[in-house]
Protein backbone atom coordinates (compact mmCIF):
# COMPACT_ATOMS: atom_id res chain seq x y z
CA UNK A 1 0.00 0.00 0.00
CA UNK A 2 1.52 3.54 -0.83
CA UNK A 3 1.63 5.26 1.81
CA UNK A 4 -0.69 8.52 2.17
CA UNK A 5 1.09 12.01 2.23
CA UNK A 6 -0.22 14.24 5.40
CA UNK A 7 0.23 17.72 6.36
CA UNK A 8 -0.33 17.94 9.70
CA UNK A 9 -0.81 21.33 11.32
CA UNK A 10 0.26 21.06 15.30
CA UNK A 11 0.34 23.83 17.88
CA UNK A 12 -2.00 25.08 20.26
CA UNK A 13 -5.52 25.84 19.44
CA UNK A 14 -6.10 29.52 19.04
CA UNK A 15 -3.14 29.93 16.75
CA UNK A 16 -4.37 30.30 13.05
CA UNK A 17 -4.41 26.62 12.18
CA UNK A 18 -7.56 26.54 10.76
CA UNK A 19 -6.89 29.63 8.44
CA UNK A 20 -3.59 28.14 7.48
CA UNK A 21 -5.46 24.97 6.36
CA UNK A 22 -8.02 26.21 4.42
CA UNK A 23 -5.42 28.46 2.32
CA UNK A 24 -3.88 24.99 1.63
CA UNK A 25 -6.89 23.37 0.35
CA UNK A 26 -6.78 25.64 -1.76
CA UNK A 27 -3.74 24.07 -3.67
CA UNK A 28 -4.10 22.04 -5.97
CA UNK A 29 -3.74 18.01 -5.13
CA UNK A 30 -4.64 19.39 -1.60
CA UNK A 31 -7.62 18.84 0.41
CA UNK A 32 -8.49 19.72 3.91
CA UNK A 33 -10.04 17.91 6.54
CA UNK A 34 -10.39 19.42 9.58
CA UNK A 35 -9.50 18.19 12.89
CA UNK A 36 -9.54 14.40 12.46
CA UNK A 37 -9.21 14.06 16.17
CA UNK A 38 -12.78 15.34 16.30
CA UNK A 39 -14.13 12.99 13.41
CA UNK A 40 -15.30 10.13 16.08
CA UNK A 41 -17.04 11.75 18.87
CA UNK A 42 -18.25 15.47 16.63
CA UNK A 43 -18.31 13.72 13.27
CA UNK A 44 -19.75 10.00 13.86
CA UNK A 45 -21.80 10.36 17.57
CA UNK A 46 -22.72 13.94 17.41
CA UNK A 47 -23.81 14.48 13.89
CA UNK A 48 -22.46 18.20 13.82
CA UNK A 49 -22.15 20.24 10.65
CA UNK A 50 -19.35 19.57 8.30
CA UNK A 51 -17.75 22.52 6.94
CA UNK A 52 -19.95 22.90 3.70
CA UNK A 53 -23.05 23.25 5.91
CA UNK A 54 -25.14 20.46 6.28
CA UNK A 55 -24.44 17.29 9.38
CA UNK A 56 -22.09 14.91 9.06
CA UNK A 57 -23.87 12.09 8.09
CA UNK A 58 -25.33 13.86 5.30
CA UNK A 59 -22.46 15.14 4.02
CA UNK A 60 -21.68 12.66 0.15
CA UNK A 61 -18.08 13.91 0.82
CA UNK A 62 -17.77 11.85 4.04
CA UNK A 63 -20.40 9.26 3.20
CA UNK A 64 -18.26 8.19 0.42
CA UNK A 65 -15.07 8.33 2.46
CA UNK A 66 -16.81 6.41 5.64
CA UNK A 67 -17.50 3.54 2.69
CA UNK A 68 -14.64 3.54 1.06
CA UNK A 69 -12.32 3.03 4.42
CA UNK A 70 -14.78 1.30 6.22
CA UNK A 71 -17.55 -0.36 3.55
CA UNK A 72 -20.95 -0.05 4.51
CA UNK A 73 -22.28 0.60 7.18
CA UNK A 74 -19.26 2.68 7.17
CA UNK A 75 -19.95 5.53 10.12
CA UNK A 76 -21.30 3.48 13.03
CA UNK A 77 -21.45 4.22 16.68
CA UNK A 78 -19.24 1.00 17.15
CA UNK A 79 -16.35 2.13 15.72
CA UNK A 80 -16.75 5.47 17.07
CA UNK A 81 -16.75 4.10 20.17
CA UNK A 82 -13.81 1.78 19.61
CA UNK A 83 -11.80 4.66 18.63
CA UNK A 84 -12.75 6.60 21.53
CA UNK A 85 -11.61 4.28 23.71
CA UNK A 86 -8.21 3.22 21.90
CA UNK A 87 -7.37 7.16 21.95
CA UNK A 88 -7.71 6.75 25.70
CA UNK A 89 -5.15 4.19 26.09
CA UNK A 90 -2.57 5.02 23.82
CA UNK A 91 -3.08 8.71 22.20
CA UNK A 92 -2.82 11.02 25.09
CA UNK A 93 -0.31 13.68 26.45
CA UNK A 94 0.43 11.66 29.01
CA UNK A 95 2.07 8.83 26.79
CA UNK A 96 4.19 10.66 24.77
CA UNK A 97 7.59 9.15 26.58
CA UNK A 98 6.34 5.88 25.41
CA UNK A 99 5.47 7.27 21.97
CA UNK A 100 8.96 8.85 21.58
CA UNK A 101 9.84 5.14 21.78
CA UNK A 102 11.15 2.52 18.60
CA UNK A 103 7.77 0.98 17.72
CA UNK A 104 8.35 -2.77 18.74
CA UNK A 105 9.00 -1.51 22.35
CA UNK A 106 5.73 0.63 22.78
CA UNK A 107 3.84 -1.78 25.69
CA UNK A 108 0.77 -1.42 23.94
CA UNK A 109 1.92 -1.98 20.39
CA UNK A 110 -1.33 -3.59 19.35
CA UNK A 111 -3.92 -1.02 20.38
CA UNK A 112 -1.63 1.84 19.07
CA UNK A 113 -1.75 -0.14 15.65
CA UNK A 114 -5.59 -0.57 15.83
CA UNK A 115 -5.98 3.07 16.14
CA UNK A 116 -3.04 4.20 13.26
CA UNK A 117 -5.19 1.37 11.15
CA UNK A 118 -8.43 3.33 11.13
CA UNK A 119 -6.79 6.48 10.56
CA UNK A 120 -4.43 5.26 7.64
CA UNK A 121 -7.86 3.96 5.90
CA UNK A 122 -9.30 7.66 6.96
CA UNK A 123 -6.48 9.41 5.22
CA UNK A 124 -6.41 7.00 2.46
CA UNK A 125 -10.24 7.37 1.92
CA UNK A 126 -10.06 11.04 1.78
CA UNK A 127 -7.03 11.23 -0.74
CA UNK A 128 -8.52 8.95 -2.75
CA UNK A 129 -12.48 10.38 -3.19
CA UNK A 130 -11.15 14.15 -3.71
CA UNK A 131 -8.44 13.10 -5.97
CA UNK A 132 -5.73 15.07 -3.97
CA UNK A 133 -2.24 14.00 -3.46
CA UNK A 134 -1.95 15.48 -0.28
CA UNK A 135 -4.24 15.44 3.01
CA UNK A 136 -4.46 18.49 5.53
CA UNK A 137 -5.16 16.89 9.09
CA UNK A 138 -5.35 20.26 11.40
CA UNK A 139 -6.01 18.11 14.75
CA UNK A 140 -3.11 19.83 16.27
CA UNK A 141 -2.26 17.15 19.54
CA UNK A 142 1.09 16.84 19.81
CA UNK A 143 -0.08 12.99 20.97
CA UNK A 144 -1.72 12.36 17.97
CA UNK A 145 1.06 13.18 15.87
CA UNK A 146 3.60 11.27 17.66
CA UNK A 147 1.23 8.35 17.25
CA UNK A 148 1.14 8.76 13.06
CA UNK A 149 5.09 8.65 12.90
CA UNK A 150 4.35 5.20 14.01
CA UNK A 151 2.70 4.04 10.84
CA UNK A 152 4.85 3.47 7.92
CA UNK A 153 1.50 3.92 5.37
CA UNK A 154 1.20 6.86 6.88
CA UNK A 155 3.97 9.67 5.50
CA UNK A 156 3.78 12.61 7.78
CA UNK A 157 5.20 15.68 7.19
CA UNK A 158 4.03 18.24 10.84
CA UNK A 159 3.58 22.03 10.07
CA UNK A 160 4.72 23.42 13.57
CA UNK A 161 2.14 26.48 13.60
CA UNK A 162 3.07 29.05 16.29
CA UNK A 163 1.80 32.56 17.49
CA UNK A 164 2.61 35.05 20.24
CA UNK A 165 1.25 33.42 23.11
CA UNK A 166 -0.21 37.02 24.93
CA UNK A 167 -2.47 37.06 21.36
CA UNK A 168 -3.09 32.94 21.97
CA UNK A 169 -4.46 33.53 25.57
CA UNK A 170 -6.27 35.96 25.00
CA UNK A 171 -7.96 34.13 22.13
CA UNK A 172 -8.69 31.79 24.70
CA UNK A 173 -10.52 34.27 27.37
CA UNK A 174 -13.16 35.09 24.42
CA UNK A 175 -16.95 33.78 24.79
CA UNK A 176 -17.31 31.91 20.85
CA UNK A 177 -20.42 29.92 19.82
CA UNK A 178 -19.70 26.49 18.26
CA UNK A 179 -22.19 27.26 15.17
CA UNK A 180 -21.53 23.35 14.01
CA UNK A 181 -23.03 21.89 17.45
CA UNK A 182 -26.23 20.08 16.59
CA UNK A 183 -27.67 20.03 20.08
CA UNK A 184 -28.63 24.28 20.73
CA UNK A 185 -26.29 26.79 21.75
CA UNK A 186 -22.59 25.71 23.19
CA UNK A 187 -19.56 27.89 23.65
CA UNK A 188 -16.02 27.13 22.79
CA UNK A 189 -13.68 26.10 25.52
CA UNK A 190 -12.69 28.86 27.41
CA UNK A 191 -9.14 28.97 29.32
CA UNK A 192 -7.78 31.11 31.55
CA UNK A 193 -4.33 32.86 30.18
CA UNK A 194 -2.12 31.42 33.20
CA UNK A 195 -3.10 28.01 31.66
CA UNK A 196 -3.23 29.15 28.11
CA UNK A 197 0.28 30.09 28.28
CA UNK A 198 1.01 26.52 30.49
CA UNK A 199 -0.26 24.91 27.56
CA UNK A 200 1.21 26.66 24.61
CA UNK A 201 5.15 26.10 26.66
CA UNK A 202 3.88 21.97 26.34
CA UNK A 203 2.93 21.74 23.13
CA UNK A 204 5.30 23.80 21.38
CA UNK A 205 7.83 21.76 23.47
CA UNK A 206 6.85 18.67 22.16
CA UNK A 207 6.39 19.33 18.90
CA UNK A 208 9.79 20.89 18.57
CA UNK A 209 10.80 17.42 20.18
CA UNK A 210 8.97 15.27 17.40
CA UNK A 211 11.40 17.22 14.65
CA UNK A 212 14.77 16.14 17.05
CA UNK A 213 13.12 12.67 16.39
CA UNK A 214 13.35 12.36 13.04
CA UNK A 215 9.23 13.63 11.75
CA UNK A 216 9.77 15.81 8.80
CA UNK A 217 8.66 19.38 10.81
CA UNK A 218 7.95 23.15 9.66
CA UNK A 219 8.37 25.58 11.66
CA UNK A 220 5.72 27.98 10.38
CA UNK A 221 4.90 31.68 12.20
CA UNK A 222 1.08 32.77 11.90
CA UNK A 223 2.29 36.53 11.59
CA UNK A 224 4.34 35.27 8.90
CA UNK A 225 1.65 33.58 7.23
CA UNK A 226 -0.29 36.78 7.17
CA UNK A 227 1.90 38.89 6.68
CA UNK A 228 3.23 37.02 3.09
CA UNK A 229 1.06 34.18 2.78
CA UNK A 230 2.46 33.53 -0.78
CA UNK A 231 5.62 32.89 0.64
CA UNK A 232 4.55 30.93 3.42
CA UNK A 233 2.33 28.59 0.75
CA UNK A 234 5.13 27.85 -1.28
CA UNK A 235 7.45 26.82 2.24
CA UNK A 236 4.78 24.54 2.93
CA UNK A 237 4.29 23.02 -0.37
CA UNK A 238 8.05 23.14 -1.32
CA UNK A 239 8.03 20.93 2.51
CA UNK A 240 5.25 18.73 1.26
CA UNK A 241 6.44 18.13 -1.91
CA UNK A 242 4.02 19.82 -3.99
CA UNK A 243 4.82 21.08 -6.93
CA UNK A 244 3.19 24.77 -7.02
CA UNK A 245 2.97 27.41 -10.11
CA UNK A 246 2.51 31.03 -10.11
CA UNK A 247 -0.99 30.35 -11.34
CA UNK A 248 -1.31 27.67 -8.07
CA UNK A 249 -1.82 30.83 -6.23
CA UNK A 250 -4.62 32.65 -8.13
CA UNK A 251 -6.82 32.56 -4.96
CA UNK A 252 -4.51 34.68 -2.81
CA UNK A 253 -4.55 38.72 -3.47
CA UNK A 254 -3.15 41.29 -1.64
CA UNK A 255 -4.37 40.69 2.22
CA UNK A 256 -6.92 38.46 1.18
CA UNK A 257 -7.80 34.81 0.08
CA UNK A 258 -10.93 33.28 -2.00
CA UNK A 259 -12.32 30.47 -0.30
CA UNK A 260 -14.47 27.77 -1.21
CA UNK A 261 -16.28 25.48 0.17
CA UNK A 262 -14.54 22.81 2.17
CA UNK A 263 -15.21 19.14 4.04
CA UNK A 264 -14.22 19.88 7.27
CA UNK A 265 -15.24 17.82 10.15
CA UNK A 266 -14.12 20.05 13.04
CA UNK A 267 -12.09 23.09 13.77
CA UNK A 268 -12.51 27.18 14.38
CA UNK A 269 -15.86 28.67 13.58
CA UNK A 270 -13.83 30.05 10.61
CA UNK A 271 -13.90 26.91 8.56
CA UNK A 272 -17.58 28.01 7.28
CA UNK A 273 -16.62 30.57 5.96
CA UNK A 274 -16.21 30.85 2.33
CA UNK A 275 -15.69 34.33 -0.53
CA UNK A 276 -13.21 36.77 0.19
CA UNK A 277 -11.48 36.90 3.84
CA UNK A 278 -9.03 39.27 4.94
CA UNK A 279 -5.64 38.11 6.21
CA UNK A 280 -4.46 40.15 8.55
CA UNK A 281 -3.03 40.20 12.00
CA UNK A 282 -5.48 39.67 14.87
CA UNK A 283 -2.83 41.89 17.57
CA UNK A 284 -6.72 42.98 19.44
CA UNK A 285 -4.52 41.39 22.62
CA UNK A 286 -1.81 44.50 22.79
CA UNK A 287 -5.11 46.89 23.95
CA UNK A 288 -7.41 44.63 25.71
CA UNK A 289 -5.05 41.69 27.37
CA UNK A 290 -4.44 43.55 30.86
CA UNK A 291 -0.60 44.40 31.05
CA UNK A 292 -0.53 42.13 34.76
CA UNK A 293 -1.87 39.16 32.52
CA UNK A 294 0.55 40.37 29.95
CA UNK A 295 3.25 39.98 32.35
CA UNK A 296 2.68 36.57 34.12
CA UNK A 297 2.21 35.28 30.09
CA UNK A 298 5.33 36.68 29.45
CA UNK A 299 7.31 35.11 32.09
CA UNK A 300 5.82 31.82 31.70
CA UNK A 301 6.51 31.66 27.51
CA UNK A 302 10.00 33.76 27.88
CA UNK A 303 12.12 30.91 26.69
CA UNK A 304 9.92 29.85 23.70
CA UNK A 305 9.04 33.64 23.04
CA UNK A 306 13.06 34.40 22.48
CA UNK A 307 13.31 31.10 20.37
CA UNK A 308 10.50 32.33 17.98
CA UNK A 309 11.45 35.94 17.51
CA UNK A 310 8.51 37.38 19.50
CA UNK A 311 9.44 40.25 21.98
CA UNK A 312 9.36 39.92 25.61
CA UNK A 313 8.20 43.05 26.54
CA UNK A 314 4.13 44.23 27.20
CA UNK A 315 2.31 47.30 25.49
CA UNK A 316 1.37 50.32 26.72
Amino acid sequence: MTATRVIFLGGLGRSGTTLIERVLGELPGVCCAGELIHLWQRGILDDERCGCGVPFSACGFWTAVGHRAFGVPAWTQPLAQRMLCLRSRVDRTRYLPQLMAPTAAHPRGRELAAYLDAYRDVYAAVAGVSGASVVVDSSKHSSLAFCLRHHDDIDVRVVHVVRDSRGVAYSWTKEMVRPEAAAGRQLMTRYSPVRSALLWDASNTSLALLGRLGTPRLLMRYEDFVADPRAAVRRVADFAGLPVTAGDLHFLGPGHVDLATSHTVAGNPMRFRTGRVELRRDDAWQQKLPRRQQWVISALTAPLLSRYGYPLGVTA
